[in-house]
């Protein structure tokens, strides 16, 4: 047994240790999702890690760091000056790094913006960056087939994508891996142009020093029969051998369309809110319906409460939902039912 995860407790030896930050600005689904979906690999430790830890040195005991989904601003300003050169020098000396969508803009070469520079990507049209969101379109290249083989005969591909960056190369940048290309273009909020998301990035690699850095712009962790990809990104980062994962894991079949939320769809989500509250419970299961047939993100975090709902059809149609949107991290209200 050896010590060092990112929470402090006793590990077994052999196994990869994996930090996922949890400070200020970090989405709280986020950083549950993306714990749930490490832990798909047995071989994986995975824990949360805060800017304190950080400065008394966990990274010493992690082989990778990830930096989850919210607000790549607020985790750079949450960190501090210290805490990104520590990052720096882990990831140089050998360590590992993963960056899904805001923690991919943390990754970033882009000017102006609060990031480490350690992917060799700017991202562009920041103004824009609440651009949408959805189930996106995604095609792998033959090294992110090499990487994911379970997806290497689908000549497309779908994933959840929350207002990530749109990646090109940044000023002076560091050579690095495309993996995968964005198909969708994504541009139903926030006045965004048309044309800038299509075409771009989805899955880039590179080496940092002796290290390796993964930047998602998308969010694997959030996208049923998708998870696996992350503790394999983990595994890439970390140098380690890539096994394999159960079927009931892999299955990439369960989304085969576009799904970008219109305003109109935004409304309907919005009413739908009103409905789990006040609703029959009828009307609470067809909205639950709705959305799960749409792979809603903020539905995700009022489906809890629905376990324990007052109606037994309720948290019957409740638990099919978590189920189906493997929504592990609510294991503990479903055993409690």
């Amino acid at each position: 047994m050896v010590r060092g995860s990112a929470r402090g407790q006793t590990v077994a030896a052999g196994k990869i240790r994996v930090g996922v930050f949890d400070g200020h600005g970090g989405s709280q689904t986020c950083i549950w999702e993306t714990l749930e979906a490490l832990r798909i690999d047995p071989e994986i430790d995975a824990g949360t890690v805060t800017s304190a830890q950080i400065a008394s040195g966990a990274l010493d005991g992690l082989d990778v760091l990830v930096i989850p989904g919210g607000s790549g601003s607020r985790q750079y300003l949450n960190l501090g000056g210290r805490n990104h050169e520590r990052i720096r020098r882990f990831v140089a000396a050998g360590g590992g790094a993963v960056g899904i969508c805001a923690g991919a803009y943390f990754f970033s070469a882009t000017p102006g913006y609060a990031c480490l520079a350690m992917n060799g990507n700017r991202a562009i049209d920041i103004e824009h960056d609440n651009r949408g969101h959805g189930v996106v379109r995604f095609t792998l290249t033959d090294e992110g087939k090499a990487l994911f083989p379970e997806l290497a005969a689908r000549a497309v591909n779908y994933m959840t994508y929350y207002e990530g960056p749109v990646f090109v190369d940044a000023p002076d940048a560091q050579a690095y891996a495309v993996l995968a290309v964005m198909d969708s273009d994504v541009h139903e909020e926030g006045g965004a142009p048309a044309g800038m998301t299509n075409g771009k990035p989805f899955f880039v690699a590179n080496g940092y020093g002796k290290g390796r850095v993964f930047s998602s712009i998308a969010h694997p962790e959030a996208t049923p029969g998708m998870r696996w990809m992350v503790p394999r990104m983990a595994r890439w980062a970390a140098r380690k051998e890539l096994k394999p994962y159960p079927e009931r894991f892999v299955r990439p079949a369960l989304f085969e369309r576009e799904i970008l939320f219109s305003a109109g769809m935004l409304k309907q989500e919005a009413a739908l809110f009103q409905t789990l509250l006040y609703g029959k419970p009828e009307e609470k299961t067809a909205a639950l319906d709705w959305l799960e047939s749409r792979l809603s993100w903020d539905a995700k975090r009022w489906v809890q409460g629905l376990l324990h709902d007052a109606s037994p059809l309720v948290r019957a149609r409740a638990r099919r939902y978590v189920e189906n949107c493997e929504l592990t991290m609510y294991a503990a209200d479903i055993e409690a039912q």
